[in-house]
């Protein structure tokens, strides 16, 4: 029965559980904001892109540009 106890009371163990999650949040963080920047950017050069054809036959430029 002492074993059980000290096995349930072992902490060793602990610190690379709460280091191996930690990653997984930071890890999932990096991922969410690097696909939401990678969209922004995306959309920022498909709009200069559209700007930059729009402008060469006309003589004014959309106000978007």
């Amino acid at each position: 029965m002492t074993f059980f106890k000290n096995l349930w009371n072992d902490e060793s163990g602990a610190s690379a559980a709460e280091y191996a999650l930690i990653l997984a949040i930071v890890g999932t963080g990096i991922a969410v904001a690097s696909w939401t920047l990678g969209g922004a950017i995306g959309n920022a050069i498909g709009n200069a892109a559209n700007c930059i054809q729009d402008s060469s036959g006309a003589d004014a430029q959309p106000a978007s540009c």
